[in-house]
């Protein structure tokens, strides 16, 4: 089965660009963040830019982590699925589900090696540019050289790797064993809102000038987003149960999210994600900053490091995300040649396709505002009460709108641009084409 999954790989490539493109992204951003840690054990860094190294390393690092995962496992979760007729076929012929298991893990270990080695160059120049930030900041002296050794290169292929092998895994158990593998799921979820509430309501137990006070309601909104992105295909066949669109795009939307509801979790994954760490990181941080100035006080060396690293993280979750978004979307929306050609066949105009398009990327974006916003809230709202005595800031409403206008140009546009690629086949060939 190693043989067939490598055999796979090199000659159907194209299956495989979103799953490679996220894992040469994630390995970029491990390795560069995870290279301060070499920078900060280089002989004659001071203590106080290897402090500022190191947690730099530390949180952006674990973010990373995470962000890897769920980007290797939306992607993978969108190819196992559009596979599932030829996994089924492998099935029959006699292939057990171990053997299954064994090729489209090792097809994704092969992928993501191939994107890690790719990384390496772009990890160095990235870990150079963070380096060079810092010192623009003041908070690493300008003498620190960065350096590129064995704990970023073993973290980013270490990473990269264990998560590819562990979302292929759970992607190819979701079609082999069904509603069995999907049961789990709300054990974990529980947790993790579970989790996030006592992370964020620990927050009341922290004095409005304690270095730690964002700290935690952070790691709250990280938690419970993570355990509603989980809950994603109940949360969006919950909302469909309930939605009705009008005309027959309307309706057609509706049914095809109802019809794709798991292969588009991964998709919501990454919405619900993003408007949680996004709203909540950037609301803080500016509810911080405007407290600081409003007391006339200096920010200090950690309050500084603080905030670039929020700013960092915020930074580099859009920009993984958003990439996360346009493969996912692209690979589901490809492949969906054969459906729109049989649509057109049946009097479908260009125009109506293009609208249930639009309409079921609209409806992602909502649930997924809808389930990261109180994630994000679930954070906000201690902090806010803490550090200013108010409930809820002024800055959440202009953060809010930023963060919803990018995720819906991300999701809307990608699957619109996406859809308008596919439909300039012509129905016939589309509808010939193999599925």
């Amino acid at each position: 089965m190693l043989v067939l999954a490598l055999r796979s790989v090199r000659q159907r490539p194209g299956r495989f660009l979103a799953t490679l493109l996220s894992a040469f992204l994630g390995a970029a951003i491990v390795m560069a963040f995870h290279s301060m840690h070499d920078t900060a054990g280089a002989p004659g860094v001071d203590p106080v830019s290897s402090e500022t190294l190191r947690t730099a390393a530390g949180v952006v690092g674990g973010y990373g982590t995470l962000l890897v995962f769920f980007a290797v496992a939306s992607a993978l979760t969108v190819n196992v699925r559009q596979r599932a007729a030829e996994l089924q076929l492998l099935r029959r012929s006699g292939a057990t589900p171990g053997q299954l298991k064994r090729m489209v893990v090792g097809e994704a270990v092969a992928v993501a090696g191939v994107g890690t080695a790719a990384a390496v160059l772009p990890a160095v120049l990235g870990g150079r540019l963070l380096v060079e930030l810092f010192q623009d900041t003041g908070q690493v002296a300008g003498s620190v050289d960065h350096s590129f050794g064995a704990v970023a290169l073993s973290s980013g292929v270490g990473v990269t790797l264990v998560a590819s092998a562990g979302a292929a895994l759970l992607a190819v158990r979701r079609v082999t064993r069904g509603r069995r593998t999907v049961r789990r799921r709300p054990v974990f979820a529980w947790a993790a809102l579970a989790a996030g509430a006592v992370a964020a309501s620990s927050t009341f137990a922290f004095s409005a000038t304690d270095e730690m006070l964002m700290a935690f309601p952070a790691q709250g909104a990280i938690l419970l987003s993570v355990g509603f992105a989980l809950m994603a295909p109940r949360l969006l066949t919950g909302v469909l149960g309930r939605l009705a669109l009008g005309g027959a795009s309307g309706w057609l939307a509706v049914r095809n999210l109802r019809r794709r509801a798991g292969e588009l979790s991964g998709i919501l994954m990454a919405l619900i994600l993003f408007t949680a760490v996004s709203t909540a990181t950037l609301t803080m941080q500016a509810v911080e900053s405007d407290e600081v100035a409003a007391s006339g006080m200096v920010k200090s060396v950690d309050a500084k490091n603080l905030e670039t690293l929020n700013y960092t993280v915020v930074g580099v979750i859009v920009v993984f995300v958003c990439v996360m978004l346009v493969n996912s979307l692209y690979a589901a929306t490809t492949y969906r040649g054969r459906e729109f050609g049989q649509q057109r066949l049946a009097g479908a105009t260009p125009g109506q396709v293009l609208g249930v398009v639009g309409a079921e990327g609209l409806v992602l974006t909502v649930v997924g505002l809808l389930c990261g916003t109180p994630a994000a809230l679930a954070g906000i709202v201690p902090f806010t009460v803490v550090r200013s005595d108010a409930v809820l800031p002024g800055q959440l409403a202009g953060v809010w709108v930023a963060v919803a206008a990018v995720g819906t140009a991300a999701t809307v546009g990608t699957s619109l641009f996406t859809a308008r690629r596919v439909l300039r086949t012509p129905a016939v060939r589309a509808v010939g084409a193999t599925a």
